[in-house]
């Protein structure tokens, strides 16, 4: 089996750059494997609450770090110009040297594409913007010299990319639909992200996802499953069911139900017992979003008393 993979995000919704920075490199110096960057232009309540943009971010990022692998959770894949898109992705991976992970999706938040110029589509159009992204993307990173493509949304004619990136960058795809997405990312993906209020199905979600690997003929063995989660950790009981239902009230669904039987809560042996119960479904890779005002403190401690007993 796969070592655990431990990414963290990066808090970046009413923070500072300086924050933002000082929170990355701390995370790569306490050993985490990744760290994770929303791609919404705005807050997902509100248009008012300040959040930074990704991609420039994660530009920011590869520059103030060395060693952690940097990526998307998720671009949406009609919320920008594709080709532009894949463009950007190349460059950042020169200046991070090989270490993007680039995270799509269908996106969800209207305004975030159409205040800023795009359409926002049918979820049916969405989806094969995502998959016509995917093949996109994928034919820039490669050994063609231009590209030229006719899709239904997506149009490419004598595209050209250069430099390429300095390794094919691995794609993640988030979602969960089992129509479509788990078929797309059976049949494109290196990574498949569940998303956090999905983190209760995801025995169920797997299962869905083997069964279309067999069905296009691909070991399912050669794509990561990663799961998005909100982890509340504390030193004590007596610390950490306070703070469990704190997080329950501010985030409700949207990052899954923390007292739920999948959930990342309580004292780091109860964290690192949900952990195994992962592992044992066959997902080996996470993407924590730590409960506190300043996640470097919980952090610290998933750093101290968690990752050792997987490494």
């Amino acid at each position: 089996m796969a070592r655990a993979h431990f990414g963290v995000m990066v808090p970046q919704i009413k923070r500072s750059w300086e924050e933002s920075r000082a929170a990355a490199t701390e995370f790569e110096a306490l050993g985490f494997d990744s760290i994770w960057v929303n791609d919404h232009l705005y807050g997902p309540q509100s248009p008012s609450i300040p959040m930074l943009e990704a991609w420039s971010m994660i530009a920011a990022l590869a520059a103030a770090t060395e060693r952690v692998e940097i990526g998307t959770l998720v671009t949406p894949a009609g919320m920008r110009n594709p080709a532009h898109l894949g463009k950007t992705i190349a460059t950042i991976d020169h200046i991070a040297g090989g270490r993007i992970i680039p995270g799509l999706g269908a996106g969800w938040m209207p305004r975030e594409f159409t205040d800023f110029g795009m359409e926002f589509r049918s979820p049916k159009e969405r989806l094969v913007q995502l998959r016509e992204t995917v093949q996109l993307l994928k034919r820039m990173w490669g050994d063609e010299e231009s590209v030229t493509m006719h899709g239904e949304f997506v149009q490419a004619q004598d595209l050209v990319t250069l430099p390429k990136p300095p390794r094919t960058p691995p794609l993640l795809i988030g979602g969960g639909g089992e129509q479509v997405t788990l078929r797309l990312v059976a049949r494109e993906a290196s990574i498949w992200n569940n998303a956090a209020g999905s983190q209760g199905n995801l025995e169920h979600k797997v299962k869905v996802l083997r069964e279309h690997c067999a069905a296009v003929g691909r070991d399912p063995s050669e794509i990561r499953i990663s799961q998005q989660c909100l982890v509340t950790l504390a030193p004590d009981d007596a610390t950490a069911g306070p703070m469990t239902e704190t997080a329950k009230k501010i985030f409700g669904g949207h990052m899954g139900d923390p007292t739920g039987p999948m959930a990342l809560t309580g004292t780091p042996d109860r964290v690192a017992d949900q952990i195994e119960k992962h592992l044992d479904l066959g997902c080996t890779m996470f993407m924590i979003e730590f409960f506190g005002r300043d996640t470097r403190d919980p952090a610290r401690l998933f750093a101290e008393k968690v990752m050792p007993r997987f490494k």
